[in-house]
């Protein structure tokens, strides 16, 4: 299920860290010192890849899902 701007601003820390999966290999990471920053997994020659996209609420939902689909349009063409 996609994350909402919501879900994503009352998202609350944890003692440990944790994620909230958005859609296409976008997610929240969310640690224990209340820090919410953006990652994009993938696979690129059957290896996963997590890329830091930027910290939340300097990067909004919106953002994190437009810089998500560069990143899988730059991978998917190397």
């Amino acid at each position: 299920m996609a994350l909402t701007d919501a879900v994503v601003r009352q998202a609350k820390p944890k003692q440990k860290s944790y994620t909230l999966k958005d859609f296409d290999g976008l997610y929240l990471f969310i640690a224990p010192n209340n820090t919410k920053s953006w990652h994009f997994r993938y696979q690129f020659k059957n290896k996963g890849v997590r890329i830091s996209l930027g910290t939340y609420p300097e990067l909004g939902l919106r953002d994190a899902r437009i810089l998500r689909y560069y990143a899988h349009s730059i991978y998917r063409h190397i």
